[in-house]
């Protein structure tokens, strides 16, 4: 199940996920998410 969150990002880390989600839609056919990338970072993070 997913809970809704707001967080709050600092400008260089917005340029970081986006650059990350713009490489993601590169290599795929479907439609990627910001949640997407945000969740699967912290996935990889922790």
């Amino acid at each position: 199940m997913s809970n809704k969150v707001t967080i709050v990002l600092d400008d260089q880390l917005m340029k970081k996920l986006r650059k990350k989600q713009a490489k993601m839609i590169q290599n795929s056919t479907k439609n990627i998410s910001f949640s997407h990338v945000i969740v699967e970072s912290l996935e990889k993070s922790l």
